[in-house]
């Protein structure tokens, strides 16, 4: 008897340890949850037999190299400065999937950001208006809603490479038919800073809504088939568009407020960000920055009204494409040709063009997957680390010596030795006299001879070296409750 009670008390123990493996596990479970989502401060102390692995250290982070934890330390240590202990500790130190934002692609080359609906970007001209919109890139595109895809993706991605820091972005503002632009919209969603006008390149209130005087660049684009009566009629709409845009004038009020605020320290909107006004705004639409993509060679000889070159001029030779106002599609046969018999001059035209590009990312867009967001490692972020183009001004700066009656061949040395820079070609002024008619408008010289003599007013293109630097931040050199800047 005695026997058979003791067997049956060992059985229910054995039962209820059974039944509450059930319950225990769930409890283990949601306590690893709320690890992960809530992060108690409850200081759970380590045993000192239990080995701390390096992603629990402080600043370990598991080899995994953030930049968007902004406050790591924070997210990481109680308020005892311990480490919180628990079943998912590696995964919650390696990976807060609450607080840890993907700010690149899976292959470190493009700035990504979560997938945005057509409707939270589509600005009315009011809005547009209200935005104050400056240092921008305004893109003109005609479409119909049924025109074949030209693929804008590949014209946003180069201005997205994570080569330069998220504050350098420049906002695209696309001015066109939404119907077309959400066939493409898939492409787009998850590349930051677009806006979208639902609109006419040839509307002078869309034009003035976007600020197109102040803009950094103009594209005007056609997506529309051309009619097979008249070829030369291929490029009429951005012909026109163009022509229209040169016409306009704008009122400068704009122009005296960037004096104003350049002249202020910390400035801020009230969002937070700085009111950055890079460049004084066009009085005349014909020193508004624009390229204009044309289908036909021949029809270069309409984009400039002053222009007096003869209409049989080769492309190349044409005021417009030394002034990098026009683009033809027969440029890309040139450049296939010249990668064709100079393997070597991929790799620049990948930095001029395309913004860099890897095996992997290649084979992701080939394959029509798009850009995927991926998690910041340290394997990623060193594809951040590559040479990107940029515009030196010899006027001031550290190559302002230069400008002074210097020499092609001195600047090039000194420019390479003493900062890094691998310089490319020349962007002058086509009338260097200070007449208050001169024009204002540029061309390019690619590799000048070494004793070419340079002007103050000149600007550089060059390869420059990827500055880590430190990212923005609004509240940069102001202390606060959770200073971590």
């Amino acid at each position: 008897m005695f026997t058979g009670e003791a067997g049956r008390e060992k059985e229910d123990s054995l039962m209820r340890n059974h039944q509450g493996m059930p319950t225990a596990m769930v409890n283990s479970m949601s306590s690893s949850k709320q690890v992960n989502k809530v992060k108690p401060t409850v200081n759970r102390s380590t045993p000192d037999n239990m080995a701390v692995s390096p992603s629990q250290q402080p600043g370990g982070g598991g080899g995994y190299n953030r930049p968007t934890s902004r406050a790591s330390g924070g997210n990481n240590m109680n308020n005892n400065g311990g480490l919180q202990v628990g079943i998912a500790d590696d995964q919650a130190k390696d990976f807060d999937f609450e607080k840890t934002e993907m700010k690149y692609d899976s292959t470190g080359m493009f700035h990504w950001g979560p997938a945005k609906s057509l409707e939270e970007c589509i600005l009315d001209r009011n809005q547009a208006a209200m935005t104050v919109l400056n240092g921008h890139v305004v893109v003109c595109l005609f479409a119909d809603p049924d025109s074949p895809l030209i693929g804008l993706r590949n014209l946003v991605m180069p201005l997205r490479a994570s080569n330069f820091h998220y504050h350098e972005l420049k906002h695209v503002v696309i001015v066109g038919s939404v119907d077309y632009i959400r066939r493409e919209w898939k492409m787009l969603q998850n590349l930051p800073k677009i806006s979208v006008l639902n609109g006419s390149p040839l509307s002078r209130a869309d034009l003035r809504a976007v600020n197109v005087n102040l803009c950094d660049m103009c594209v005007i684009l056609s997506a529309k088939v051309p009619s097979n009566d008249d070829p030369t009629l291929a490029d009429k709409e951005a012909i026109l568009a163009s022509l229209n845009i040169k016409a306009m004038t704008f009122d400068d009020t704009i122009g005296v407020l960037s004096q104003t605020a350049a002249g202020e320290e910390d400035t801020l909107s009230p969002v937070g960000s700085p009111i950055v006004l890079q460049r004084r705004g066009s009085v005349y639409g014909a020193n508004v920055p624009m390229i204009t993509e044309l289908v036909n060679d021949s029809n270069v000889q309409f984009l400039d009204q002053d222009d007096d070159d003869d209409p049989d001029t080769e492309l190349y030779l044409t005021q417009p494409f030394a002034c990098g106002t026009a683009f033809a599609v027969s440029v890309l046969d040139s450049l296939m040709s010249t990668t064709y018999f100079n393997q070597n001059a991929l790799t620049l035209i990948r930095s001029l063009i395309t913004g860099g590009a890897t095996p992997e990312l290649e084979l992701i867009l080939a394959e029509g997957a798009g850009l995927r967001g991926g998690y910041s490692t340290a394997d990623s972020l060193s594809n951040r680390d590559r040479c990107r183009v940029g515009q030196i001004s010899l006027y001031d700066g550290p190559l302002a010596q230069f400008g002074e009656a210097g020499k092609y061949g001195d600047l090039f040395v000194a420019a390479l030795k003493s900062y890094g820079m691998l310089c490319i070609g020349l962007y002058r002024f086509r009338d260097t006299s200070s007449s208050c008619d001169a024009s204002s408008k540029r061309y390019v010289i690619t590799n000048p001879p070494d004793d070419f003599s340079l002007l103050p007013t000149d600007q550089v293109f060059v390869l420059m070296q990827f500055d880590p630097g430190l990212e923005y931040k609004p509240n940069r050199g102001t202390r606060g409750k959770d200073d971590n800047s």
